[in-house]
């Protein structure tokens, strides 16, 4: 098995024929094909199941196309890097970010430049569960701040703080009245801003909905905390937010009350490929986040 065989097994799974594969390519269909079978005589397994009309990819195939497919974004990767060391060298950081990062981020920033003072630092946001595992696998960003709980063998995840959620109101609502915190169930019928499908921060705020057995009125799906609280300001609804954010976030009218269920919190991770090399800059931004939280405890 070398290389350009996964390159061409890759190429036939995506064309699904071996003619527009070729085409693709730039080589015959019959070197495409032996190339293909050598690949699965040197593996011992059938990647794909041939017919007169269509290709077929197995299950072991499938398999194979996932890990050639990571093998090949390493590659392009390594190559970007020789190229990106010959030109600039090696001082570059790539971070994803959630929202609620972007308070305390910047004093870590002024750490890491005291190390760092010509690192190129670029910084993406990062949101969803997917955004975070592609960035990751794609090379895209070197490590992400997260509420995403990440379950791949890829991927390691360390915790490095928990931050509670509080709820959000339009001036004059009827629950700032209230002496006490807030309860779930207090949300009743109240036209409720959430995250879009696929934010941990939406999963955290329906389970404590279903624990307390309320069914939430959904008035909008969003994607930033920012626009759940121009629309909170408008009196569009209410919301639920962490409260690393809504604290520093100051420009808005709306009221901030806390909410006493036990489990409205949710977790921060720092997540990165753990079976790749991490160079020495992306290490010691690690290594400040975690000393900077160590000593907030």
């Amino acid at each position: 098995m070398d290389f350009r065989q996964l390159i061409y097994f890759i190429t036939v799974v995506e064309h699904g024929t071996f003619t527009k594969a070729a085409t693709a390519l730039h080589v015959s269909q019959p070197s495409l094909s032996a190339s293909i079978k050598k690949l699965e005589i040197n593996t011992g397994l059938q990647l794909l199941k041939r017919n007169t009309r269509s290709l077929e990819v197995t299950k072991e195939g499938y398999i194979v196309y996932q890990e050639a497919k990571k093998l090949f974004h390493h590659y392009n990767h390594v190559n970007k890097e020789i190229q990106r060391l010959k030109q600039h060298g090696p001082q570059e950081l790539s971070i994803g970010l959630i929202e609620s990062a972007n308070f305390w981020v910047p004093k870590i920033l002024q750490r890491f430049r005291k190390t760092y003072p010509q690192a190129k630092i670029k910084l993406h946001e990062v949101l969803s569960l997917t955004d975070v595992e592609k960035s990751l696998h794609h090379f895209d960003i070197h490590l992400a701040i997260t509420n995403q709980y990440v379950q791949s063998h890829d991927i390691e995840a360390t915790p490095i703080y928990e931050e509670q959620l509080v709820a959000i109101l339009p001036r004059k609502h009827r629950l700032l009245q209230k002496q006490t915190a807030l309860e779930m169930k207090d949300f009743q019928d109240e036209a409720f801003i959430i995250c879009k499908e696929g934010f941990q921060t939406r999963a955290d705020i329906l389970n404590a909905f279903n624990k307390a057995g309320i069914t939430p009125v959904f008035a909008f799906e969003i994607e930033r905390f920012e626009t759940a609280c121009r629309l909170v300001d408008e009196g569009l609804g209410i919301t639920i937010l962490p409260e690393t954010y809504v604290k520093h976030e100051i420009n808005g009218t709306y009221q901030i009350k806390s909410i006493s269920d036990s489990n409205i919190s949710r977790h921060v991770y720092i997540a990165y490929e753990k079976n790749h090399y991490l160079p020495p800059i992306v290490v010691h931004f690690i290594d400040l986040i975690k000393n900077f939280f160590s000593e907030s405890d």
